[in-house]
């Protein structure tokens, strides 16, 4: 029952037939991955979309936690002998936590409040009859309540007002319409600590601020929260405080005695004692949940862009890490990324040991059969490009920077320890710029993605929402590239859908004992792939130069026999259906439909037999800064190429080759209104700016795009 309610709730949320959402939610429960569903389970969904089937999983999820709540509240109730059949039907009728939290309220165990020692005093038929506000003069009747607890009229209205505002700020009605009071107007209000004005300086914009909770973005509620965290801001999130009462007053007072009088004050106390601190943690918690979400969802992202950077794909490649005193570490891989050679050079000062160091680059290229080299993008970055433009190669050299960011944390990590145990973390993270340029997902899943770095206030976030987030879009870009069954690491095999780390060892082992898979169906010999896994998997595990040429694509193993009935319909084998254009042309979809294989399939079949798994990357391309390397450098106006770093709600952050980056602010991306940076810069982009303004003492360079042709 709860079940078909929950598939209604999250269709109409969701704008989805009930039958998709039924049907995703049993693959999820049969243990299908959303990789695995979106692929090849569309005829079960209506092709819905990763983000589609995400939304789904998170509302079911939400749903599933909402519920576990009620069966709580329910049993704590019936515990305290209180149910009653409506207060059941409203339980079971609540579809959000704060519904539910409020019909609890009442009920919720508490700890001694004012108003429970006034209950203990004999004060709550008092409370029942001012509440009623038919008696004209409560202060009489309150003499009938006078006892060895209670020993005055004072004490018994004080008493009796105590328990009329904790029902005021338990009451299901004034809590709701006070909610939506502050949805509409509640303002978030940011002061300095005093004597913390020069401690906390970097927190100044906030120092006294103030706007509609509801316009304030993402990036300004965390940058105050943080302050907060600090101890550099205090903030506050009211409404207007008449308009508070007025809500109170309308529901509770009823008329103009004593009695109302008595009730329009235990409001006043109820909303400034009670409510107003209940309501602000509420809408604190909630700005922050939302504030979180936009940030995870700028992290993920950013993090997707990073992964499926272009890749160089099989070279060899010389990798340098930079660096001036302690030299540029240099290491030569070859084209599947094993480690041949390394050593140190010592161009740049104070060595200066120029003339050796270009003679030594020229063996190592020419020994080593180079084909291009990458350079991290840190210290002396700019220093070592220029310097290896400066000599002569026998052939054509394709030089890139790459970003470093977080290889510091995969060379001093347990991964890196355990791939080359006889290596420092010098070498380790040069291996990595270099494998980084080959194929930056296969080497980027080795590292935390938190680390990366690529997000804004990623540490103030929810970290659990973070890495579940993470961890998709992860999984998301692995299953979508594929991976090739005999390279590929434990580490990228881990992401690939039904595996799992034991699993992926397992895959691993199994290649070092047996050598090179030859065929997907060689796979269920691993130890512990069972059916399921192997269905899960299968279709995003490639055998490159497999026997069996669809071993070597898209097509899960379950369609095989498709393709092979199309050849045979051809009068021809599966291999020339691939290589023969005309062959497929002749192939008629809607021939081949069966209860399990509906057109979305068959035309995935057909686009992956054009194709046989083609990496759906783009190509990489070389890239040149302009001739500038310090701040001093820049002058106001100049047009410089730059590499987008991160993209955040409120800008873009722009590499333009020296060791700041500047910042594209949101409002100088376009000569038009710009509601979200993501939708104008991507993360590596290439792109042309304009120096607006450089700060050498803050270290801020602000640009624009405004005016400047970009492709």
């Amino acid at each position: 029952m709860e079940l078909n309610k929950n598939i209604k709730l999250i269709a109409s949320k969701l704008g989805l037939h009930e039958w998709q959402v039924e049907n995703t939610i049993r693959l999820m429960d049969d243990g299908a991955t959303i990789p695995f569903i979106s692929r090849y389970r569309k005829e079960m969904t209506g092709s819905l979309d990763e983000v589609q089937l995400l939304h789904i999983k998170d509302e079911y999820g939400r749903l599933k936690d909402l519920d576990a709540r009620r069966e709580t509240i329910i049993k704590s109730i019936e515990e305290q002998e209180k149910m009653t059949p409506q207060l059941r039907a409203r339980i079971n009728a609540a579809v959000v936590m704060s519904e539910l939290e409020d019909i609890y309220l009442p009920f919720r165990p508490k700890r001694r409040t004012r108003a429970t020692i006034a209950r203990e005093k004999g004060l709550e038929p008092l409370a029942l009859i001012i509440m009623e506000q038919k008696e004209r003069d409560p202060r009489h009747k309150a003499e009938e309540f006078l006892n060895d607890d209670v020993k005055n009229v004072d004490d018994a209205i004080a008493g009796a007002c105590d328990i009329i505002a904790e029902w005021i700020s338990e009451d299901e009605k004034a809590r709701r319409q006070l909610r939506r009071l502050l949805e509409r107007e509640a303002v978030i209000f940011s002061k300095v600590v005093k004597g913390k004005e020069a401690e906390g300086i970097k927190f100044s914009d906030y120092y006294d601020w103030s706007e509609p909770l509801r316009l304030c973005p993402s990036h300004r509620l965390m940058a105050m929260r943080r302050g907060e965290d600090e101890g550099f801001l205090r903030l506050a999130i009211e409404p207007d405080e008449k308009n508070a009462l007025d809500i109170l007053n309308s529901i509770f007072v009823k008329g103009s005695n004593d009695s109302s009088a008595l009730v329009g004050e235990a409001a006043k106390d109820s909303w400034k004692r009670l409510l107003s601190s209940s309501m602000e943690t509420e809408f604190r918690n909630i700005s922050k949940e939302k504030a979180d979400e936009e940030a995870i969802l700028v992290f993920a992202d950013n993090l997707k862009q990073l992964l499926l950077a272009p890749p160089l794909g099989e070279k060899n490649v010389l990798a340098i890490d930079p660096g001036f005193r302690t030299g540029c570490k240099v290491v030569c891989l070859d084209r599947q990324g094993n480690l041949l050679h390394n050593e140190t050079i010592y161009p740049h000062p104070p060595q200066n040991e120029t003339a050796l160091s270009i003679k030594k680059i020229l063996t190592l290229v020419n020994a080593y059969k180079i084909e291009a080299i990458a350079i991290g993008n840190g210290t002396a970055s700019r220093e070592t490009e220029d310097f290896i433009k400066w000599v002569k190669f026998e052939k054509d050299i394709q030089v890139f920077v790459v970003s470093e960011a977080g290889a510091s944390i995969y060379s001093a990590s347990k991964v890196a320890r355990d791939e080359f145990p006889d290596y420092d973390v010098t070498v380790r993270g040069s291996v990595s710029i270099g494998r980084r340029l080959m194929d930056p997902l296969a080497e980027l899943v080795k590292i935390d993605p938190k680390s990366i770095g690529v997000g804004q206030y990623q540490h103030d976030v929810d970290q659990q929402k973070l890495q579940n987030s993470l961890d998709e879009v992860v999984m998301s870009c692995v299953n979508g590239v594929g991976v090739e069954v005999n390279t590929a690491s434990k580490h990228l095999l881990t992401y690939v859908s039904g595996l799992g780390p034991q699993l992926a060892q397992n895959i691993v082992d199994y290649r070092a004992e047996n050598g090179p898979f030859r065929s997907r169906s060689e796979l269920m010999k691993v130890k512990r792939m069972g059916a399921k896994a192997f269905e899960q998997s299968a279709g995003f595990l490639r055998i490159r130069n497999a026997a069996y040429p669809l071993d070597s694509s898209a097509v899960h193993p379950e369609s095989y026999n498709v393709v092979e009935k199309m050849a045979k319909d051809l009068r021809c084998d599966v291999r020339e259906l691939i290589t023969n254009e005309s062959k497929r042309k002749e192939i008629k979809p809607e021939n081949y439909i069966t209860p399990s294989v509906g057109l979305p399939t068959l035309k995935d079949i057909l686009q992956e037999l054009s194709k046989p798994g083609r990496d759906p990357r783009s190509k990489i391309k070389e890239f040149s800064f302009a001739d500038i390397h310090s701040m001093e450098d820049l002058v106001t106006g100049m047009i410089v190429p730059g590499i987008v770093t991160n993209v955040t709600k409120f800008g873009a952050f722009v590499d333009i080759g020296i060791k700041q980056d500047g910042l594209v602010h949101i409002s100088n991306m376009s000569n038009t209104y710009v509601s979200d940076p993501s939708k104008i810069v991507r993360l590596h982009q290439h792109v042309m700016v304009k120096v607006l303004d450089v700060d050498v003492e803050r270290k801020r360079i602000q640009l624009s795009m405004k005016g400047v042709v970009n492709k």
